[in-house]
């Protein structure tokens, strides 16, 4: 007999495991599939955990979730060849009983899920790939056929929640290949480092942590950012990307994650770090524009699989963990009132998100990655321009401030750069407005 289930996910990370976690705690008979050797075995992630979200589906997951420090500092920094302006926001609030943020490491956080998943009665199933969907005559989903023997297994509704390569859902036709200018590709690193040299060299105590986000030359004029995070014993240092740029360009993602590390701002800060780690990861970047068909008969899409990452405020994980619940809370209020998983009837998924933060972000941002990826200056020419006329402005000689004025809008009009500075600003107003 081939076995039934009232839902199964496909995908052990942030989406699929709260999807599986809420079906799990409310009875259903749920199960979860993976094709890693156990969770987290091929989840990369830069290693930001938003407590809000988690909160609402493990309200206590801070008695035992393996976070490393919680963010008390977050800093933006735009990078010229050998400096940067920036800015910074810090806050003793940020040290309260249930911080807001988190750094994480995410194989300890996935085998951390796991336990929770298994606490509550769900089932997970590892070193298990998906090859495709099963459908009814009338073309409902009712259930996935996987890689192991006798391997087909029915279930009233299948959640897929695979990553932004959304593999199951482009081999049943029901999304297309992402665009390369809708992906990015990011590489990182894991450098272990004695934790006192953490604090002294970010100003921290035990357990805080410090985010710093970063723009700027650094990624060759390619359309990106890079990022370091603080961990218990560790730093995670990465950089990204689109697809389409690294495909014209001619710097490979590890030169530029090497570039990075070597740059005289950063280099200091993770002076005698031991590399232990480095993996690659695609991030859906396309937005609002480049969210798929959500629901169907007999399925939902979730996470990275439905390209739910907010670029402009680098969130990804709070956006899988709310969709994941989402799509399960539809499943459990479905099968409450006793109706059928038709695509009418799980339209009620979509409505939750255009009623959330998820949908009403993406719509928010949706022109800025048209913006970013057609005006490549944000990346290269401004960096520049911003980082001479703060070195000017603030190298004291004997040029009255005045004078210094005149300096550095000279130089803007010989660039020809000063309309283009404040049409490009106002763009980005438009598009976040």
């Amino acid at each position: 007999m081939v076995e039934k289930f009232d839902a199964i996910v496909i995908g052990a990370g942030p989406s699929g495991n709260a999807a599986t976690y809420t079906l799990a705690k409310q009875g259903l008979k749920v199960l979860q599939l993976e094709r890693g050797e156990y969770p987290g075995a091929k989840n990369v992630q830069g290693g930001i955990m938003y407590a809000h979200e988690l909160e609402k589906i493990i309200p206590d997951f801070r008695d035992d979730c393996p976070t490393e420090r919680h963010i008390i500092e977050q800093r933006v920094w735009l990078l010229g060849d050998d400096n940067y302006v920036g800015t910074n926001y810090r806050s003793e609030a940020f040290n309260s009983d249930k911080p807001n943020r988190y750094t994480i490491i995410r194989a300890n956080i996935d085998k951390w899920w796991g336990e929770q998943i298994r606490k509550v009665g769900g089932l997970q199933i590892c070193e298990t790939t998906v090859t495709e969907l099963i459908r009814d005559a009338s073309g409902k989903v009712i259930g996935v056929r996987t890689d192991r023997e006798g391997g087909e297994i029915l279930a009233d509704v299948v959640i897929m929640a695979d990553g932004v390569n959304a593999l199951l859902a482009k081999r049943a036709g029901l999304q297309d290949e992402a665009a390369p200018e809708n992906v990015a590709l990011a590489v990182k690193e894991i450098l272990f480092i004695d934790p006192e040299l953490i604090q002294q060299r970010f100003g921290i105590k035990e357990d805080e942590g410090v985010v710093i986000e970063i723009m700027g030359k650094v990624t060759k004029g390619m359309v990106g950012t890079a990022f370091l995070y603080t961990n218990k014993e560790s730093l995670t240092i990465g950089i990204g990307c689109l697809i389409s740029d690294f495909k014209n360009g001619d710097c490979p993602p590890y030169r530029m994650l090497e570039d990075l590390k070597n740059h005289p701002v950063i280099k200091p800060l993770i002076e005698g770090a031991e590399m232990k780690e480095y993996a690659a990861h695609m991030i859906p970047e396309g937005g609002y524009k480049a969210v798929p068909q959500l629901y169907g008969d007999g399925w939902m899409v979730v996470g990275d699989a439905a390209h739910f990452n907010n670029a402009a405020h680098r969130e990804g994980s709070n956006l899988a963990m709310a969709s994941g619940r989402m799509a399960a809370e539809t499943v459990i209020e479905l099968k409450a009132a006793g109706k059928g998983f038709t695509a009418s009837n799980l339209a009620a998924y979509k409505k939750k998100l255009d009623d959330s933060f998820i949908m009403k972000d993406l719509k928010k941002y949706r022109e800025l990655p048209g913006i970013m990826h057609g005006n490549k200056q944000f990346f290269g020419a401004y960096p520049d321009e911003i980082t001479a006329a703060a070195h000017n402005w603030f190298t004291v000689d004997s040029i009255d401030k005045k004078t210094k004025e005149k300096q550095i809008m000279k130089s803007f009009i010989k660039r020809r750069s000063v309309m283009g500075l404040v049409g490009d600003a106002i763009k980005l107003v438009r598009a976040v407005r």
